[in-house]
């Protein structure tokens, strides 16, 4: 592994098998932990990074025993070292497709990757996380992560106490100004031009939340501007985004995302394990469940990964007449 001390960042350069008996696609914290307990049951199992954490933008991460406030890049970093202390390989790449093994056995996949080069696997582990499809409103997407969030366990501590405006942006706004009004005494909902559910109204008057009606415009450093001009003073916006999953590669083994549950967005259904409708293929982390903060996401990677270790273990025990 080569690293670069002059970005902080390292430059994932191991050398790529041409098969592995497990490819991990992701090197988020679901791909890492899964990828870490293969390693640690002396699997061959490589990660496959893109290079595109989807909490890059946020200053730390939180709720996370024993790291809460550490910098996402940091962590990743020290995960990345710990698979490779058990042999496992982190390659920098990005996945093109992923087939099933054209060799006759049927009993693993090809996986393609978006320079050409190919690599042969047993078994799969989808971790590629979620897209965040913002609202098109000016002045929002600069200030993601930072004065604009999402959720409340996440960066809801930082915006405690502040003036907060909760944008209508999804089925969970009202939700969001909900468990925000725990955090702090001056929170708003703007509506956006869009009608409260029966029984929100309700809701947010029971517990303090102003109702703004009206269309956002934009967001500016003062707070947000409504289409009749005015501007709504705020120091902190909660918005909703769409939660898209990543994970076209996997539509050639006829494994598509469908709608979420919530309506926040798509995901991968699986089982409790991380099994995917597809034989051997498994997804954690995100990309099966939107919800998830770190520390859920990389529980679901270990879980997935030893539901892996376990599978290949019986698969090796079968014995054939």
């Amino acid at each position: 592994m080569e690293t670069s001390t002059d970005t902080g960042t390292e430059t994932l350069s191991d050398h790529l098998e041409d098969a592995y008996e497990v490819v991990v696609v992701g090197g988020g914290a679901a791909g890492l932990n899964g990828a870490l307990m293969l390693a640690r049951s002396r699997r061959t199992v490589v990660v496959l990074d893109a290079g595109e954490p989807r909490n890059a933008p946020a200053d730390g991460v939180h709720g996370l025993l024993g790291h809460d406030g550490i910098k996402p890049a940091e962590l990743l970093a020290t995960g990345r070292g710990e698979v490779r202390r058990y042999g496992g390989h982190v390659v920098r790449a990005a996945v093109d497709a992923v087939h099933r093994d054209g060799d006759g056995s049927g009993a693993g996949f090809v996986v393609a990757l978006a320079d050409g080069r190919t690599v042969r696997a047993r078994r799969i582990l989808v971790a590629t996380g979620l897209v965040d499809d913002l609202p098109d409103l000016p002045g929002l997407r600069e200030r993601w992560g930072h004065d604009v969030v999402h959720c409340p366990y996440c960066h809801g501590w930082e915006v405690r106490d502040q003036a907060i405006g909760v944008l209508a942006t999804g089925p969970m706004s009202v939700h969001q100004a909900l468990l925000f009004r725990q955090l702090s005494d001056d929170v708003v909902y703007f509506t956006d031009d869009r009608d409260l559910a029966p029984g929100q109204a309700g809701q947010l008057a029971a517990v303090g939340v102003q109702v703004k009606e009206g269309r956002v415009t934009g967001l500016e450093a003062g707070g947000l501007r409504l289409a009749d001009g005015a501007l709504v003073a705020r120091e902190a916006v909660v918005v909703a985004p769409r939660m898209r999953v990543r994970a076209d590669f996997l539509a050639p083994l006829g494994l598509r995302p469908v709608e979420h549950p919530s309506g926040a967005g798509d995901h991968l259904p699986t089982d409790q394990a991380g099994q995917t409708p597809v034989p051997g293929v498994y997804a954690a982390g995100n990309v099966t469940d939107p919800s998830a903060q770190v520390g859920a996401a990389a529980a679901a990677g270990a879980w997935a990964g030893a539901r892996i270790n376990a599978e290949l273990v019986m698969a090796a025990a079968t014995v054939t007449s």
